[in-house]
């Protein structure tokens, strides 16, 4: 009895194996359609203006104290940055992270769904020191605020 599961388990296995080999061949399924979009433009800007035109449609923000950035005040490997956004407003539909002195400024974009909680974490990269930016788009209105990050070279302060 033992053998006759193990059979009926390869072959279930099998037969959803080909459906889908099926379904890709015939361009029903594609990866690309499961794919974010990329705004391509957004991350290739060379500035901070340029990336935030391209990425929320102005370069125009408000400062804002409803917007808090949590990181580091000195980060002694620049390549892992822990940065924490919270926005403490309605109708947020996107948070952008930009880091000032990188050569490509724009780190990330989280788009959010209606009612989700204007929250975000990621590690970003910074080349030097300078102010992590967080971009938020509510109400229609950019916001933003700014903290200053020290990035040290081999973690001894220089």
């Amino acid at each position: 009895m033992k053998l006759n599961q193990k059979r009926r388990v390869f072959l279930k296995g099998s037969v959803a194996a080909s459906t889908v080999g099926l379904a890709v061949g015939a361009g029903l399924l594609t990866p690309a359609t499961v794919l974010a979009a990329w705004n391509e433009s957004a991350f290739h800007a060379k500035s901070v203006d340029e990336a935030i035109k391209a990425a929320a449609g102005a370069p125009v923000t408000e400062p804002s104290d409803k917007i808090t950035i949590k990181a580091p005040d000195i980060a002694e490997n620049g390549a892992v940055v822990p940065v924490s956004v919270v926005a403490d407003m309605d109708g947020v539909d996107s948070i952008t992270l930009l880091v000032e002195k990188n050569a490509t400024p724009l780190s990330a974009i989280f788009h959010l769904p209606k009612g989700t909680l204007p929250d975000v974490s990621t590690r970003v990269k910074m080349g030097k020191t300078g102010d992590v930016i967080a971009v938020v788009k509510a109400g229609g209105k950019l916001y933003s605020a700014r903290k200053g990050v020290k990035v040290t070279i081999g973690g001894c302060g220089g």
